[in-house]
């Protein structure tokens, strides 16, 4: 048996924390969090493929994603991780 270990290091980096109250219905709440990726995917195409660990994917991303908010409902918050 072979057996392999890849390790990848994220650097220490910012996120999106979202939370749909359980008040919100949850067709709703998937249509918003399929916005959401959206938001994601078209980041990457617009960036030439960069990633959210991109330094400023936060301060790119937040008008629309405060837009959503409104819209659907949830809450977030940005939180550094490594």
């Amino acid at each position: 048996m072979c057996r392999y270990v890849l390790f990848c290091l994220i650097p220490k980096h910012r996120e999106f924390i979202i939370n749909f109250p359980d008040s919100i219905d949850q067709n709703k709440a998937n249509e918003g969090w399929a916005k959401l990726q959206q938001i994601v995917e078209d980041y990457k195409k617009a960036h030439n493929g960069a990633s959210v660990y991109a330094p400023t994917f936060i301060e790119d991303c937040e008008p629309e994603v405060k837009k959503l908010q409104e819209e659907y409902g949830f809450e977030y918050t940005v939180e550094f991780v490594q």
